[in-house]
């Protein structure tokens, strides 16, 4: 997709759901300004050293469906990054850990018997691919972070990231286990970036902090103490490092 005239190639899109993922970021920024449309606050301005826009999208994959479409379309970014929770699917993960998504799956898409089964007729496909360079740097920023961080034991790890219209409690996650063996993390957003990222050619990554395992206390609690401070320290590392 071309660039509009006069934005900087340069420019990244950085979205989280809550403002609570995104709040402790946005004091980071230098030269801000805010810029209204279709009742989303975009905050445009440089982010160490690198021009950004940050966004709160709002909960679910319509909402940050939009909110994607307006950075490509008219801030220009010429890459997005999603940042913010999950819940818990793999076993072997803890609270604190980092995923950065590989690939992206609708996990509640049936247009079956037209298309298999969590299919994007769109694209051809159910698992749709993060971009390899700009997952490699959130991975990157995301261990740089960990490693910072005095007594945090927490891993990053790369992989399978579902995405649905639902907070998932800890019986449809035990379903999801079964029907994505290889599924690490859940969320409601990531898929949807996913594909408005793909159609329109624009690079991106999606980063999540494992928050609960279905239970609503406990993601309310990493929301309140965690979420921020994680979003803030990875994206920090990652803008830094690619001034």
């Amino acid at each position: 997709m071309a660039n509009p005239a006069g934005q900087s190639a340069a420019r990244v899109g950085i979205i989280a759901a809550m403002d609570r993922e995104l709040d402790a970021l946005l004091a980071d920024f230098d030269a801000a300004r805010i810029e209204l449309v279709i009742s989303r606050a975009f905050h445009c301005g440089v982010l160490h050293g690198r021009e950004a826009v940050a966004v709160v999208a709002g909960i679910g994959k319509t909402a940050v469906a939009t909110t994607t479409t307006l950075l490509v379309q008219h801030f220009g970014v010429q890459s997005v990054v999603l940042i913010g929770a999950a819940g818990r699917v793999s076993e072997e993960l803890s609270i604190g850990d980092v995923v950065v998504a590989t690939h992206l799956v609708h996990h509640d898409l049936d247009a079956s018997p037209l298309f298999p089964r969590y299919h994007v007729p769109t694209l051809g496909t159910a698992r749709l691919a993060a971009d390899e360079s700009v997952s490699s740097l959130a991975y990157s920023a995301a261990q740089r972070f960990i490693a910072a961080e005095p007594g945090n034991t927490s891993k990053v790890v790369k992989g399978l990231v579902l995405s649905g219209d639902q907070f998932m409690d800890a019986t449809q996650i035990r379903d999801l286990r079964r029907r994505f063996p290889d599924a690490l993390a859940v969320e409601m957003e990531g898929a949807a970036v996913a594909q408005v990222c793909l159609e329109s050619g624009t690079p991106y990554a999606v980063v999540r902090s494992i928050s609960d395992d279905g239970n609503a206390d406990t993601f309310e609690r990493f929301l309140q103490s965690e979420c921020g401070r994680y979003a803030r320290g990875i994206i920090s590392k990652l803008m830094a490092a690619t001034a």
